[in-house]
């Protein structure tokens, strides 16, 4: 699974793994791929610092990535503070009947709860950013677009390559004209934020209108044969997010959602904006339709609604309520059905992407 790009970063296979546990990302590189931290859910710098460090010692040498979460508009009210004053009163009042309609207990005393998503504030994902270029980091990369332009220049200064996720050639071409190395062409089937276009038809759309940059396919893809496809789509690597959240090295502490995640099917995922306020692909529960219900208040903007919802869900994931219990995932949910290493994870991904490749050769040999 080797491509002009993954030669560029020195890595075996053009597999680019996101994940937001360092473990993971860890295990990915010293697998021949290239794993990307996650730091959406860093409140603090140094516990970021922290993780970086270990994982710079767990790597074996291979390099590694960084994605952030900064928003193409700033926030009028700059301050965690100072947007949370902005949720309206009707909506907490939402979360506060829903949790209570599934005894969901409160949290201890003074305990704000792990699930505190701040990254989608500008000033959080600057602050991050100057951990990052602190450490070797090989990749920066932006879910919610092009990062501004002076990170770009301080990443590339920095000696690392940018990417950002886009779901439609539009978005692609303005990511490649403000100057980002990279394009993941994230798909229809995706976990988290995606857009409307499905993976087969969004790749060589957007392999099309930004050449010669690289793009990465992304959504759907759990399997070397899925691998195959989206590297004969002209795609120089692909970006898998949601196949390790059931790997060992992932260690999720919650026996209930990985029981949820090894039983469902490729059908039991929806886009809803009530994990961030943005369209972002989870598994389907009875939170997600509480918040889909026209009878709900409706999700608010990004980031209003993460951090309205963020002790509701630290309480949800604590207390393991199952049926409220969820997180996101892409449509290749339905594959993962058994707790595995990383390394098992590429030999099956490398397996599979050598069968393809042994079925098209026969068919050109044949002259089919």
């Amino acid at each position: 699974m080797r491509t002009s790009l993954s030669e560029q970063l020195g890595i075996e296979h053009a597999v680019f793994g996101f994940t937001p546990f360092p473990a993971v990302a860890a295990a990915i590189s010293r697998a021949g791929g290239f794993g990307v931290l996650g730091a959406v859910r860093y409140r603090a710098p140094g516990r970021l610092a922290r993780d970086l460090e270990w994982m710079q010692g767990h790597t074996g040498g291979m390099p590694y990535g960084v994605d952030v979460v900064m928003p193409a508009r700033r926030a009028e009210a700059a301050t965690e503070d100072e947007v949370e004053a902005l949720i309206p009163a009707a909506h907490r009042r939402f979360v506060r009947e829903t949790l209570a309609r599934y005894g969901v207990p409160e949290l201890p005393e003074g305990d704000r709860g792990s699930w505190r998503i701040t990254g989608w504030l500008e000033e959080v994902a600057r602050a991050q950013l100057d951990v990052v270029f602190d450490h070797p980091v090989r990749l920066v990369a932006n879910a919610l677009g092009s990062p501004p332009a002076d990170v770009i220049e301080r990443a590339h200064t920095h000696g690392a390559l940018v990417a950002a996720l886009a779901g439609s050639a539009r978005h692609a071409r303005r990511h490649a004209e403000a100057g980002c190395d990279l394009v993941v062409a994230q798909g229809y089937e995706a976990g988290g934020h995606t857009g409307e276009i499905a993976t087969m038809v969004l790749t060589p759309e957007i392999v099309q209108a930004v050449a010669p940059v690289p793009v990465l396919a992304a959504g759907g893809i759990g399997s070397g044969e899925q691998i195959a496809a989206g590297l004969a789509l002209g795609a120089e690597g692909v970006w898998l997010g949601s196949i390790w959240l059931t790997t060992e090295e992932a260690g999720l502490r919650s026996a209930a959602l990985t029981a949820k995640l090894l039983a469902a099917g490729s059908g039991d995922t929806v886009r809803s904006r009530a994990l961030t306020g943005k369209p972002a692909r989870q598994l389907r529960t009875a939170w997600t339709d509480a918040w889909d219900d026209p009878a709900s208040p409706g999700p608010l903007p990004m980031p209003l609604q993460g951090l309205l919802v963020a002790e509701a869900l630290s309480r949800i994931q604590r207390y393991e309520v199952t049926e409220l219990l969820g997180t996101p995932v892409g449509q290749i949910v339905g594959r993962m059905d058994s707790v595995r290493s990383v390394a098992a994870v590429f030999d099956e991904l490398t397996a599979g992407f050598e069968r393809a490749v042994r079925r098209i050769n026969r068919m050109v040999e044949r002259g089919c």
